[in-house]
């Protein structure tokens, strides 16, 4: 790079900031980046393969009295899940105030009671790992933004200042609570400050070129110990402009295209993935051109839509959504999912199902014991906005018989590790875990109810016992992870094929790029369904059975992934 800045880099800044970010700004930012290129002395594996399967955990899963959690989870890792995934997605462990790690303190300090860079070091050895880059709000406890209650040289502009009379109705809001908080500085006078998520979590003005370097200087820091995957935390509100929505505006996908160029420069391989709950059209749109932007999107669409699918036996919105999915490029594919840290979200839904069919999911749901968050709508009415539930429980009631639950679940499963993308899982779905309630009342948020952390050695005893429903789930599921990883046909970028056969059965058909085929059957039913497939030929690698003919039978919940002679 010239300078440490390549001409891109340049470019973009020019684009967003104009004469406002000065030449002192680029000679600074030239520094930062030249200084973590050099910290960055390792290769990234380009692209991805069969093999690549993200864990979703928290860094403090695991507890041992008297030991930091980190090294606790690094020993349950080794023990029982390397086989199964190729990368760790560490939720936020940074010193935090709220939200579960979402509220961050110091984005360069290990939070001291999980561990340390040394511990994340430690980690590294037995997998790849992804971070989070929380780079739409911090702590109002942070020292940043006290440097900036006592307008400190450099923090005068950090945070966003909003006249309390400023019509901000058309501002998209995920949370039914103020979208202003006011704090009071040092000097006594009082500002409303911009608050998208909660008055803990205080968004920052990336209107402003200190911003800029500084969470640069974050984004550097993580690459340079080790992340090869960047999560993108709530990217879609990071620019704001009173007047319009404050969401997608052209600013922020000109910072993602910034971040995407930086990595590119200083640690090629890595791979930027944006969260955004959002509508399935606006979440592609950070693919950008299929170059500039995200490498893969948080494919927010398909966890609601399996769970709709089951609940009302019935597959044709979800394969018909399938059949409409396109990558802008051979470098980017979907970061799919069923469960993660949140609740399921259902804005994705909009657009692709009718607004009675999600109430109806959502009551039925509410009556199995589902918890709902919701939102503000510009019309003054609210709307849900996500489901707060773990999987497992979403998928049937506690009073469904055992085997039926499992069987929901790894059919579930089963679409997840076939669609074409990378696949992420979260630790409590492979743990078998129901929902937490008492969390929920001791902490006093829904989420809770899917954020539940263990013992170490409760867990460890519930998965060696073979009665138990953890142990059923994990083996269950972690042997049908095993098997995918082994195949070429379930590489992302393999074709992908959609169909139905009525409404109950689904049949997704990949094919590898040296004509490795693989069909795919679900039976997303509670009956018996033949399904007629005419000269498929080859052996089910699931139950190792033969397939000869025409006409096949598939059990309740039962997935066939046939691969053929």
């Amino acid at each position: 790079m010239e300078n440490n800045v390549n001409d891109k880099i340049k470019n973009l800044i020019n684009l967003i900031y104009g004469k406002t970010f000065s030449e002192r700004h680029v000679e600074i930012l030239s520094e930062n980046i030249g200084r973590g290129a050099s910290l960055i002395n390792e290769r990234r594996k380009p692209g991805w393969d069969e093999k690549d399967i993200v864990l979703i955990t928290y860094a403090d899963q695991f507890f041992v009295k008297g030991e930091k959690a980190l090294p606790v989870f690094t020993r349950f890792y080794n023990a029982w899940l390397a086989r199964s995934f190729s990368h760790v997605h560490l939720l936020p462990f940074y010193p935090w105030s709220s939200d579960d790690g979402f509220s961050v303190i110091d984005y360069h300090q290990v939070a001291p009671e999980t561990g340390t860079w040394q511990d994340i070091a430690d980690l590294k050895q037995s997998t790849s790992l992804m971070f989070d880059f929380v780079c739409n709000h911090m702590s109002a406890k942070s020292q940043w933004f006290a440097n900036y209650l006592k307008q400190a040289p450099g923090y005068e502009d950090f945070f966003i200042s909003v006249a309390p009379e400023t019509d901000l109705s058309a501002v998209t809001r995920p949370r039914a609570l103020p979208l202003l908080t006011p704090f009071t500085l040092e000097d006594g006078s009082v500002r409303h400050l911009w608050t998208t998520f909660s008055e803990d979590q205080v968004d920052l003005n990336f209107a402003s070129p200190e911003v800029l370097i500084a969470m640069v200087d974050v984004l550097l820091h993580y690459l340079a110990e080790g992340a090869r995957y960047i999560r993108l935390d709530a990217v879609g509100f990071m620019w704001k402009i009173p007047g319009t929505t404050c969401i997608h505006l052209e600013q922020t996908h000109r910072l993602i295209q910034l971040f995407r160029a930086i990595t590119d420069a200083v640690a090629p391989g890595t791979v930027l993935i944006t969260e955004t709950n959002v509508p399935h059209k606006d979440n592609v749109s950070y693919f950008g051109d299929g170059q500039n932007e995200a490498q893969m999107v948080y494919q927010f669409s398909l966890p609601p839509l399996v769970l709709h699918a089951i609940h009302r036996q019935d597959v044709r919105a979800l394969c018909q959504w399938a059949t409409t999915l396109a990558l802008p490029s051979i470098k980017t594919t979907w970061f799919n999912f069923l469960a993660s840290h949140d609740g399921i979200g259902l804005n994705p839904l909009r657009g692709i199902l009718p607004e009675p069919e999600i109430l109806s999911l959502v009551e039925k749901l509410q009556q199995e014991g589902a918890l709902v968050n919701w939102k503000n709508n510009p019309d003054g009415t609210r709307s849900p906005y996500e489901i707060n539930v773990t999987y497992l429980d979403a998928l049937s009631s506690k009073e469904a018989a055992e085997d039926e639950r499992i069987a929901r679940f790894i059919l579930a499963h089963a679409v997840l590790l076939t669609f074409p993308g990378v696949p992420a899982i979260y630790i409590q779905s492979i743990l078998g875990s129901g929902n937490d309630y008492e969390g929920v009342k001791r902490l006093g948020y829904n989420r809770a109810i899917n954020r539940k952390k263990y013992p170490a050695g409760q867990i460890d005893a519930e998965l060696e016992n073979k009665r138990s429903l953890r142990h059923k789930i994990y083996h269950q599921l972690s042997d049908l992870i095993a098997l995918r990883r082994t195949e070429k046909a379930f590489h992302p970028d393999s074709q992908a094929l959609f169909e139905t056969s009525g409404e109950h059965t689904l049949k997704i058909t990949r094919v590898a790029n040296k004509g490795e085929r693989i069909t795919a059957l679900f039976n997303f039913s509670d009956r018996i369904q033949s399904v007629y497939s005419e000269n498929l030929s080859g052996t089910d690698l699931i139950s190792h059975q033969d397939i000869r003919g025409t006409d096949l039978s598939l059990n309740p919940w039962q997935v066939m992934w046939i691969k053929e002679h």
